[in-house]
């Protein structure tokens, strides 16, 4: 498949509700796109700027600095003790690297990859990419023979649905049946809200009550840009196995994908304070208490989303519809048509918008409830 094959942008359609929701007296309530809207860290602005003199080529592999911090932040944050530097590796963002990662993996037409029922759309596009069949299913015995790539995300998006650690290990030992590379999203693992996600850590693939101490064909992905706001500075990297990280590594340097200097700089300090982290949480903690209520009083019904920034409600009608009911009420969300064929009726709600913003959309919802 090229390029010029690819799909329309799927959030091109959702302008003409984002115009009427605009209108709106109160203005909008955009809660679709998932941009964080508060400051940056100044821990990591000031390291910004201290690193402005980037005179010389960044290294493709990262920093000693930036790599120590990311192995500390696994061991500290993720319980995944024992990585070496030469198991991480800095990426920009983590959108192109689920993008790209099927091309990187020498994934071709006959190959499969499987991503979870409810998918962000970048894991089909990557595989469509390479002319690879995308295949989407949540349980492993449904995977099939020919996979060559799975992709996990946990907390989903657009679901919030979180894996523990025994549905962890299933997916692992299901991928290694299949000869089959298996990789996780984790980038909104420190939000986790219900059950025991609210006073536990989320687990990563990595944790050694999934792979012991054996990280063979399976990779963790995480982003900075929700924990820590930096979605602009396009701040992530990818940890595990060592054979795999250093075959990424090699085909990164062919095609320059090496993060600047300075964002190397800044990925360091954030990682390495905890505090901005657990004040962010807190404000989107308080957002989802405001957001949740109001849209089940108002006729929704919330699935999964026990963890990540997002809501995935539906009120048992097409999400066209609600996006159309929604947009009458000056919010704008995005409709589950996006993300897979098998959620017609759902909507995602984003918790990235201002306290006031937030309570602005829980008193327009429930005024018409």
């Amino acid at each position: 498949m090229a390029v010029r094959d690819l799909d329309d942008y799927p959030w091109d359609a959702v302008a003409p509700f984002a115009a009427r929701a605009l209108s709106h007296p109160g203005g909008i309530v955009d809660l679709s796109i998932g941009s964080p809207v508060d400051p940056t860290p100044d821990v990591v602005a000031e390291a910004l700027r201290a690193a402005t003199d980037a005179h010389a080529y960044p290294q493709t592999v990262g920093t000693a600095a930036l790599r120590g911090a990311i192995t500390a932040w696994y061991d500290r944050r993720r319980g995944v003790p024992g990585l070496s530097v030469d198991e991480v590796l800095p990426t920009v963002g983590s959108k192109e690297l689920v993008a790209l990662l099927p091309l990187l993996l020498d994934l071709s037409a006959g190959d499969i990859v499987v991503h979870p029922r409810a998918a962000y759309p970048t894991y089909e596009v990557g595989a469509k990419l390479v002319g690879a069949t995308p295949f989407a299913a949540d349980d492993p015995a449904q995977w099939p023979v020919g996979t060559r790539l799975v992709w996990l995300n946990t907390p989903g998006n657009p679901d919030g649905r979180v894996l523990d650690v025994h549905e962890l290990r299933a997916a692992v030992a299901r991928a290694r049946e299949l000869g089959a590379v298996i990789v996780s999203d984790e980038c909104y693992a420190e939000l986790g809200w219900d059950g025991p996600w609210a006073h536990a850590p989320i687990p990563s693939i990595l944790d050694p009550r999934v792979v012991g101490d054996d990280r063979r064909d399976v990779l963790s992905v995480y982003s900075l840009s929700k924990q820590s706001n930096l979605a602009g500075y396009r701040a992530a990297f990818l940890a595990g196995d060592g054979d795999l990280v250093s075959r990424l590594l090699t085909a990164r340097k062919h095609l320059g994908l090496m993060l600047p200097g300075p964002v190397q700089s800044a990925m360091t300090a954030a990682l390495a304070d905890d505090a901005h982290v657990a004040a962010q949480r807190e404000r989107y903690r308080a957002r989802r208490e405001v957001l949740r209520p109001a849209l089940v009083d108002a006729g929704f019904r919330i699935d999964n989303s026990e963890g990540g920034l997002y809501l995935w409600a539906t009120e048992g009608v097409d999400a066209w519809k609600t996006m159309d009911r929604l947009a009458d009420l000056g919010i704008l969300a995005g409709p589950g048509h996006f993300y897979g064929q098998h959620f017609p009726e759902h909507v995602r709600f984003s918790l990235t918008a201002t306290d006031e913003r937030i309570a602005a959309a829980a008193e327009r919802l429930v005024t018409v409830s």
